[in-house]
């Protein structure tokens, strides 16, 4: 789902972006100054973490906030992450909790959630300067966790939910279960359920499918399985995926978006379905999802001709 953008009915007059970067690299810290510089120029507020702030050249026009939490964004109009995967899944965090929308700038090598590379900081500004952006919403999972029938823990992903064995010697036993119905059971190092923004993540490189974004869909892929049916699945965005860790083998660890993790209790049941709540990114390019996996990916593309005119 695609919106353009408006100012948020309510707000003042005074128009404020959040800024969130990964100060630990020399780039993300360069690249900010030349976004707050050119937002300030512009009039345009700009508010930043003060734990971040002061590994940042700031002016004094910056205003910095203490708590990590998405209230912070309150009176934002966007929220401009500089880093890599991980610092935009942290911002994607901001996003979803706020309802703000995310513009990331890769800093890091693939960058699938980035609308604009660290050559394009110009360009941002003055998109953002001019609102010159749409906001797509992306599907999230939101996820379950029981034991003896008992929710436990309570969890959300962007990317996927990962269902992973601790014990490097021993397998994790798992049966698989789609919409109430026993798939399908096996030895294997996890499962990950993904949405199709994760796709292009962790499910790919366990050697998943690649879902457009615009497809509304399920996905659960077996890390390497011990089993001659272990397929990658894709299943409705109305389905409820499960995954079952049998009570004889070793306890497993649940990780959200890489970033998250929990370990599970002996026998848990790992419940996962279309989130609730999306995230929502802004965009600033119209360019095709097949145009960025190839430019993501350097695929191969020379001879192509083209559909004939």
């Amino acid at each position: 789902m695609t919106t353009t953008s408006e100012p948020t009915p309510g707000t003042t007059s005074r128009r404020t972006v959040f800024l969130l970067a990964h100060t630990g690299r020399p780039a993300a810290i360069r690249s900010a100054e030349l976004v707050v510089q050119g937002l300030l120029r512009s009039g345009i507020g700009v508010r930043v973490l003060a734990a971040e702030a002061v590994d940042l050249p700031l002016p004094p026009l910056v205003e910095t906030v203490t708590d990590a939490t998405p209230e912070v964004l309150d009176g934002c109009e966007l929220l401009i992450v500089l880093g890599g995967d991980g610092t935009l899944l942290r911002g994607a965090e901001f996003a979803r909790a706020s309802g703000v929308p995310m513009l990331g700038v890769n800093l890091g090598r693939v960058g699938f959630l980035a609308e604009a590379e660290r050559d394009d900081l110009d360009k941002v500004v003055d998109r953002v300067v001019t609102r010159a952006y749409e906001v797509e919403e992306r599907m999230t999972i939101d996820v379950v966790v029981r034991s003896n029938g008992d929710i436990v823990h309570q969890d959300w992903a962007l990317n996927e939910a990962a269902v992973q064995k601790v014990s490097p010697e021993r397998m994790l036993e798992v049966v698989l279960e789609i919409d109430g119905r026993p798939a399908t059971g096996f030895g294997c190092d996890g499962i990950v359920c993904a949405t199709p923004t994760g796709s292009t993540a962790y499910a790919f490189s366990a050697g998943g499918p690649v879902v457009w974004p615009e497809v509304e869909a399920l996905l659960m892929v077996p890390i390497s399985a011990h089993a001659l049916f272990a397929k990658p699945l894709v299943t409705s965005p109305q389905s409820v995926l499960a995954v079952e860790v049998q009570p004889h083998t070793p306890h497993g660890v649940l990780w959200c978006d890489g970033r998250r993790t929990v370990e599970l209790p002996h026998a848990a049941r790992v419940e996962v379905r279309r989130g609730a709540v999306p995230v929502r990114l802004a965009r600033l390019h119209h360019a095709s999802f097949t145009d960025r996996l190839v430019a993501k990916f350097a695929l191969p593309v020379s001879g192509w001709r083209g559909a004939p005119h």
